[in-house]
């Protein structure tokens, strides 16, 4: 099973982080310590990231099954916020064991494919000179060097194990899977549940255009964007996220028409 933190008291509704691409659990603790103040938050580390398990297959299916999983084990339905990586593998997630989820959030993401890469992060990476490393800002140094920029290489450090000179991301399988992680896979069935699609103002990951695709998948999908956030919303304006996380999932239900 994946690795996971929890915050806040185990009474409170329960609501589990799934993060983004070379992310893992702990780039979540800022949010997750200030939403576990009602609720219990559940934080993981995604297949082949952080302290969780690797393995050479990483398509959205087998995603969605590893967090229905921690879903199943620590008891019931949840709500549930996911992150691009982390997002899809949510909307996989609500489509395929909609009984899992309570309430949707989805951040900067669509249920679509994607033209750019990733690959460049993987090859950045691979090129650190591992050996020579002893702090942290030794890699984020190479990393710079390599024409990453500065809040990206703190960002991708935050995966590394300085004291085994290793990365904490399964590099190879994450390279294989490039074209599955940035596509989305043709799925049946839809979750009726309600679903925000949150994104950032500055990001051009979820269009107008993608709304059709949505709307198939998420009938009852509401859109909001973050002034001045780009596609690292939470990051870019982390006070903005909470409150409207918080707004949204602490909502009434909706009133059937009648």
């Amino acid at each position: 099973m994946l690795s996971y933190s929890e915050h806040g008291d185990a009474t409170g509704t329960p609501l589990l982080i799934a993060h983004g691409l070379y992310g893992s659990g702990r780039n979540w603790g800022i949010i997750a310590k200030r939403l576990s103040d009602t609720r219990r938050v559940i934080t993981v580390d995604m297949r082949n990231h952080g302290h969780s398990f690797w393995s050479d297959d990483h398509a959205y299916t087998d995603l969605a099954s590893d967090l229905a999983e921690v879903i199943d084990a620590l008891g019931g339905p949840m709500d549930v916020v996911g992150h691009s990586m982390g997002g899809k593998a949510s909307m996989m997630l609500a489509v395929t064991r909609p009984d899992a989820v309570r309430r949707l959030v989805i951040g900067d993401i669509a249920p679509v494919g994607y033209d750019h890469s990733q690959i460049q992060y993987i090859e950045a990476m691979r090129a650190v000179d591992l050996s020579t490393v002893t702090r942290r800002s030794d890699a984020n140094a190479q990393l710079a060097d390599l024409g990453v920029e500065p809040a990206l290489c703190s960002f991708l450090t935050q995966s590394l194990d300085v004291a085994d000179r290793r990365w904490r991301l399964n590099l190879d399988a994450l390279a294989q899977n490039m074209p599955a992680i940035l596509g989305f896979p043709q799925v049946e069935g839809q979750f009726e549940g309600p679903t925000l699609f949150l994104s950032g103002a500055q990001s051009a990951y979820v269009t107008h255009d993608h709304r059709p695709a949505i709307r198939t998948l998420f009938p009852a999908a509401r859109f909001v964007k973050i002034t001045g956030a780009g596609h690292w919303l939470h990051a870019d304006d982390p006070r903005a996220f909470e409150g409207t996380v918080r707004a949204y999932l602490d909502a009434p239900p909706p009133q059937p028409l009648t």
